[in-house]
């Protein structure tokens, strides 16, 4: 393993006590992906979630701006999960060809009204608001708190509630591991 891999105490499956392992293989055996991205990707991502089987978990911590937004909105209703102190910004989509010469500068104004009306759409299903509701709430840039967010409907779990109800009882990692630092 090369050096500066980091390593986290991590139970796996089937073991009595966690272990040190290296972060890219536990994000690997969780199935964690850090997500982002363009407009196009992003609504890509966005129908291949509602395309699979499996319940999709979604979660926020830091911040989920913009597409990140419309990811997390994506996962499965009642399980859309945002950490405390996380944000989450809402706006209407950019483009970034505006040095286009006119015809297809304003090829491209069509197009992006075509794709804010396709995202405002899903917004409102997916959140309970009225259409015109969410498109005036995408105006601008809208952050939004783990409560604030919760209360929209972009999320389901939110805050400190996320913490008291849902914590796992069984930590994966246990602080007498860290006795020895």
């Amino acid at each position: 393993m090369p050096i500066g891999v980091p390593k986290v105490p991590y139970r796996i499956p089937g073991d009595e006590e966690a272990t040190w392992v290296d972060l890219y293989n536990v994000m690997y055996r969780e199935r964690t992906l850090f997500l982002g991205g363009w407009l196009i990707s992003g609504m890509a991502i966005f129908d291949m979630m509602q395309t699979v089987t499996p319940d999709i978990y979604t979660i926020c911590l830091g911040i989920a701006a913009s597409m990140a937004s419309f990811i997390l909105l994506g996962g499965e209703p009642t399980k859309r999960i945002q950490f405390p102190h996380a944000r989450i910004m809402l706006h209407q989509p950019a483009s970034a060809y505006y040095r286009a010469r006119t015809p297809e500068y304003l090829l491209e104004v069509e197009e992006l009204h075509k794709v804010r009306e396709m995202i405002t759409r899903v917004y409102a299903v997916r959140t309970g608001k009225p259409f015109w509701v969410v498109s005036e709430d995408m105006e601008r840039d809208d952050f939004m708190s783990a409560d604030e967010a919760k209360a929209y409907g972009l999320v389901d779990i939110a805050g400190d509630e996320m913490i008291d109800k849902h914590c796992d009882t069984d930590p994966v990692w246990f602080p007498e591991m860290f006795k020895d630092w």
